[in-house]
């Protein structure tokens, strides 16, 4: 059998196998970057006995290193505003009268951040993703947009009195 004909059928194992893992498009991506590493660096390598545990080995690694990226960038942590409860204002006045000063001093405190900051709440609030975002700032790469959303947050709480909750 050729080396062609081989990683032909590899294709497809690589891609049934991330399937299980990932959609697939995403899949798909992974395939044709485990099929290039094999052409570039193991070319030397023409046996099915070969090629078939290297390249599993190879998508387990790439698999966990996107799980390992993505846990880093929080994308699996992001919660729909939709998704988050809404507290029944009318069960307590005393949360009523919290509430609304937490909101009080979020309203005071959203105008003293940078035009960049206000832009990027906004966008979040319209429920835009990370590289979507990414996208509309014209950000250079997707790790500046996730510094720009923790320094804005770190900034906005130290503008609200170091708390979410408590009044300064």
């Amino acid at each position: 059998m050729q080396r062609e004909e081989i990683l032909a059928q590899l294709r497809e194992r690589i891609v049934r196998f991330a399937v299980s893992h990932f959609a697939g498009d995403a899949a798909e991506d992974l395939a044709q970057e485990v099929l290039m590493l094999l052409h570039e660096k193991y070319a030397h390598l023409d046996r099915v006995e070969d090629l078939l545990p290297l390249s599993l080995q190879i998508v387990r690694y790439k698999i966990m290193s996107q799980r390992r990226k993505a846990a880093r960038r929080g994308e699996r942590s992001q919660v729909s505003i939709t998704d988050i409860p809404l507290p029944d204002l009318d069960a307590n006045p005393a949360d009523q009268m919290e509430r609304r000063e937490m909101l009080d001093r979020l309203a005071r405190a959203i105008p003293q951040l940078g035009e960049r900051c206000r832009q990027l709440i906004r966008l979040k609030l319209q429920e835009k993703t990370f590289p979507e975002i990414q996208k509309i700032m014209q950000a250079a790469a997707i790790n500046t947009v996730y510094t720009w959303d923790h320094r804005c947050r770190k900034h906005l709480l130290e503008l609200m009195g170091g708390d979410w909750e408590r009044q300064p």
